[in-house]
Order: structure tokens, then C-alpha cells, then sequence
């Protein structure tokens, strides 16, 4: 297909060229090939070029970013690269909205250290959300796969340079990126969802700390259901509407039951009103209620429904009525205790997860009716290992009890019980001033918090990790915070998904071109989409040329 020039002459002699689209096709009957018009432009002196332009624009965007690039480029221009440079371009506008790179300058004053780690340490952070990689790797990344603004090239050693820095500054620009954030969105933190994770490394051995103790990637109770490989624990402190604020990283070993009182702290200096502390089960000691009603604090706390403590049976037993939420949700509030430190409980029932709590309960039920069949007539010896094998599922060891004989039967009293419990969870708070039903939603807020842990470990990629010392698995988990906060604020502007946004983004590539008067770095066309997104989070359009090198004067 080419564009094809015919010529006529006018009766008074002059020329008169008219442009075609045409296709050679190939005539087998006549054994040559022939030309096939597909479309008549007219006259070349009565051409509608806008629509030619237009045309052009239409098909170059068929086309991979970079072909396109290179099929419209001048003729006297050679095409040299092309890379994405969208996702990096809005993550540079919004890590200058927040003043991240201000904070980073002003801090580096005081250091030896290359002027240029601000943006190295920005590529980093692009990195994670962009194409995750190993800091080695991202170095490459940086000088060959992505146009990264202000740094054409990095090496390791200036990497690990700046996280180390970062580290060390991490409580000044996490308080400094709070409140730009909360400038920028409106964010209003009566209520901060707390949890943990745990991430996990494939090493042999755990860290050896001094004088015999646990290192900082040790055994622990793991999250990801990996209790056989070392692990690091992580907090992460959100907002109601999903914004994460603050992010901690302690050893694998560490209960969730001795952190709350350094969040508290660490959170303490950043003088926030009336905060309420939401946090599941993990969290709810008599300690840790206590360290958060400090200075008027309050909270709302998952209760151990199994725990057999004194207020969850009293909360169960209580009658009244319960009142709907939701057509999935309804509540009932009961007040244990009186005084100025009373607890209240918030009873929540599910009918959906009731019923699927008793599909589940009467499968297991009869697939251990089938394991005990016919036990009775066993040897003691063969029917005490039976009993053993199943009472190391957990499933099973719920509904086994073993009579005075040592034979095996379904604990009827524990099936009672659990039906009891079908469907319900149970919730306690300090605040007086919230409804029952501000308590379930604010409750199940920590979906938001579970939506973080699932984009930090699949699309930024918190594990692997490829570091062994302590300070820089910590900068790594910062870096994937500061990640995490820049897609946060991307999608609550845009409404779109962050996988949605990098795959529309990445389309925006910039070319380099060479040509007689020097080197130019030239975007292609913006798309529709691309300017929606631009136009949501408030952000220019890049110029359409971003770099011009004149060519160098002989001497």
C-alpha cells in the first residue's frame, strides 16, 4: 500500500497531479500485477492536509508507541530509541505535588552525598509500581527500558547510598508527606485501620543477632502460611478511604500485641485530632486498649469469639434485637460493664457467611463421620493413632472428642455451639459518641487495609527481596510505601484501577531522534484516555518535544 501521484494537463498546458491510496495486486490470469485504487484524495493543491494529518494520527495509533514514532518521523531524521515515559511522568507530577522531592533536597543538605539522589531515589519508587525489579536490575531498567525525567543513568552503588539515606530520614518526610497528602485529598483521620503482615525470604538459615538472639529475619508465625522460612513483620496504618500514611518494619518474631504502643508514638508528634484506632483481633489485649485510649484516643477492636473470655460469652448471651445494615450486615449492641472505661460490644451477624459457615461445618462433619466408621472394633494402639492423625487438622479436632473408653465420637456440644456462632463476629469500642452501625462499617474499613497488603505483594512486588541487612529491607518496604501512596492517589482521583492506568500510560513513549542540526526527544500524540487521566489528577500535558541537543560545530 503507498501513496500513489498521477498527472494531467489542462487544456492550456499546465500540470495537474491528483494523490491516490493504492495497493498493488497480483493478476494471475494476465501474470503481472496491477494497481488497485482504495481511495482518491482529489487535487494535491485542493488537499484537505488536516484530514490527511488526522488520518496519519488514526493509523499510527495501530501501532506499537515506537513505529509509530519512527513511521512519522521527518525524512531527514533517523530514529534512534523509543521508551515508555507515561507511568513515570505521572508519578513524577504527583511526587512533586506532594513535595516529596522539596522535603528530599532540603534534607540532603546536611549529607555527602550524590545531588542526584532524589531522583534516584524517585526512579526507585517508579520502579516498584512500574516494572518491579532488583536494584541491580533497576539500574538497567533506568538507562535502557524508561525515560525517567532528570536521570538518564544510575548505578548500584548510588541506589544503596540513597535508601540508606532514606532510612534515616524516614520520620521527617513520612510526617511532611502526611500532610501533604491530607492537603491535597481532604483527608479527614478520625479513623486509622492498623495491620500486619509478614514477608517471608527462601535463605537456609535465620539472622543471628548478637549474644545469641533472634536476627531480624527470624522464625515466626507467618502470614503466607510459610512458618518454615525466616520472615520480616510489617505495619501498615491507612485511612478510612484507603490512603496508607505510615508504614513499620519489625522482626519476624514480633507479637502484634507489643507494636501498638510505638505506632501510637510514632504517630503521636504528628499532633492528629480525634483519631479512633481500627484493628482486628490480633491486636485486642487489655494492654493495647488501654495504650490507645491515652489522651483521649479511642478505638474499635475485633474480639476473639472462640477466646472464652468473661465479656465475649456475656456479649453472645445477651438477648435483643438486631438491626439491618445492609442486606449483609446486621448488628446489636450490648453494654457489659458501667463506669467511665466501659467497654461496648457490637455484635455482627451475616446470613450469607452464616450459611456458608454451616455448608462448610456439615462437610466436615460428615467427612469425619466417615474417617471414625467402623473405629470402634480397632485395637486401642491403631484407634489412638487414628485419633491423632485427626486431630492434627484443625478442622477435624473442633468436632472429636474421645469418651472414657478411648472411643472416637462427634462432640455434639461443640456442633451446638458452633452453630451458635454461625455468621457473627464480634466487635468492642471505647467510643461513646458511635452507633452500633458506624462501628461495623468503620470495622470493615480493613478491607482497605487487606486491598494494600494484596497490591504491595502482587503489583509492586514487596517480595522478593534482595537484601540481607536489616537497614535495607527497611528502606525496600519505604520504597514500596511511597509506591503504594502515589497509585493510591492516582486511583482516587481517576476512579480507574492502578493496572488500568500503567496499561493506558505505558502507550505514551518518547522517541529519540537524530538528524543534520543535532538530537531531539520527541512524545507521540496523546490519547484520549492518557489526557482523561492527565486532566483528572490535574497535571500538564508533556511537551511534545522535550530535549533538543544542537549538533556539535567543527572546530
Amino acid at each position: 500500500m503507498y501513496l500513489r501521484t498521477t498527472q494531467r494537463r489542462r487544456r492550456d498546458g499546465s500540470p495537474v497531479r491528483y494523490l491516490q491510496l493504492a495497493h498493488n495486486e497480483w493478476d494471475a490470469k494476465a501474470g503481472f500485477s496491477k494497481v488497485r485504487v482504495l481511495y482518491n484524495f482529489g487535487r494535491e493543491d485542493e488537499l484537505d492536509r488536516a484530514a490527511i494529518e488526522r488520518l496519519i494520527g488514526s493509523l499510527a495509533r495501530a501501532l506499537e508507541p515506537g513505529r509509530a514514532l519512527r513511521a512519522t518521523a521527518a525524512p531527514e531524521l533517523s530514529f534512534l530509541d523509543s521508551r515508555p515515559m507515561g507511568g513515570a511522568y505521572l508519578f513524577d507530577g504527583l511526587w512533586k505535588r506532594l513535595g516529596i522531592d522539596a522535603v528530599l533536597v532540603r534534607l540532603l543538605a546536611g549529607w555527602r552525598l550524590d545531588p542526584r539522589a532524589e531522583r534516584v531515589l524517585f526512579a526507585l519508587v517508579a520502579n516498584r509500581a512500574l516494572e518491579p525489579l532488583s536494584k541491580l536490575a533497576a539500574t538497567t531498567w533506568v538507562a535502557e527500558r524508561v525515560a525517567i525525567p532528570g536521570l538518564e543513568e544510575v548505578d548500584d552503588d548510588s541506589c544503596y547510598r540513597a535508601m540508606d539515606f532514606l532510612l534515616q530520614v524516614e520520620p521527617e518526610l513520612a510526617e511532611a508527606v502526611y500532610w501533604a497528602t491530607a492537603d491535597l485529598l481532604n483527608l479527614e483521620v478520625d479513623l486509622l485501620l492498623l495491620d500486619t503482615t509478614s514477608g517471608y525470604f527462601e535463605i537456609d538459615e535465620p539472622d543471628a543477632g548478637a549474644d545469641g538472639e533472634h536476627g531480624f529475619r527470624c522464625l515466626g508465625k507467618s502470614k503466607d502460611h510459610r512458618d518454615e522460612l525466616p520472615q520480616v513483620v510489617i505495619g501498615l496504618a491507612v485511612t478510612r478511604s484507603g490512603i496508607p500514611i505510615r508504614v513499620w518494619c519489625w522482626p519476624g518474631n514480633t507479637n502484634d500485641q507489643t507494636v501498638i504502643a510505638q505506632v501510637k508514638d510514632d504517630l503521636r508528634a504528628w499532633k492528629l485530632t480525634r483519631v479512633v484506632w481500627v484493628a482486628d483481633r490480633g491486636f485486642c489485649s487489655a494492654e493495647n486498649r488501654r495504650y490507645l485510649q491515652r489522651a483521649g484516643g479511642h478505638y474499635i477492636l475485633g474480639e476473639k469469639l472462640r477466646s472464652g473470655s468473661k465479656e465475649a460469652r456475656a456479649a453472645l448471651a445477651r438477648q435483643g434485637r438486631y438491626h439491618e445494615v445492609a442486606d449483609n450486615l446486621r448488628v446489636k449492641e450490648v453494654v457489659i460493664d458501667e463506669g467511665t472505661m466501659r467497654d461496648r460490644f457490637v455484635v455482627c451477624h451475616n446470613p450469607l457467611e452464616a450459611e456458608r459457615d454451616k455448608l462448610v461445618r456439615e462437610q466436615i462433619l460428615a467427612q469425619l463421620e466417615e474417617q471414625i466408621a467402623g473405629s470402634d472394633s480397632l485395637p486401642a494402639q491403631t484407634r489412638h493413632e487414628l485419633a491423632c492423625r485427626l486431630e492434627a487438622r484443625p478442622g477435624y479436632r473442633r468436632f472429636l472428642r474421645q469418651t472414657r473408653s478411648g472411643l472416637l465420637r462427634i462432640d455434639r456440644a461443640a456442633v451446638h455451639a458452633e452453630q451458635r456462632l454461625d455468621g457473627k463476629f464480634l466487635l468492642r469500642t471505647s467510643d461513646p459518641t458511635l452507633s452500633a452501625e458506624d462501628v461495623a462499617l468503620g470495622y470493615k474499613q480493613l478491607l482497605e487495609v487487606e486491598r494494600a497488603w494484596r497490591d504491595l505483594k502482587t503489583s509492586l512486588e514487596l517480595r522478593p527481596v534482595y537484601h540481607r541487612k536489616e537497614e535495607r529491607i527497611r528502606a525496600h518496604v519505604l520504597l514500596c510505601w511511597l509506591a503504594l501512596l502515589l497509585v493510591r492517589i492516582a486511583e482516587s482521583a481517576t476512579g480507574e484501577t492502578w493496572r488500568n492506568l500503567r496499561n493506558e500510560l505505558e502507550r505514551l513513549h518518547l522517541g529519540t531522534f537524530a538528524g543534520p542540526a543535532g538530537t531531539s526527544h520527541q512524545r507521540t500524540e496523546l490519547t484520549a484516555g492518557q489526557k482523561d487521566i492527565l486532566r483528572a489528577l490535574e497535571l500538564p500535558e508533556p511537551p511534545r518535544f522535550l530535549h533538543l541537543q544542537p549538533a556539535a560545530q567543527p572546530a
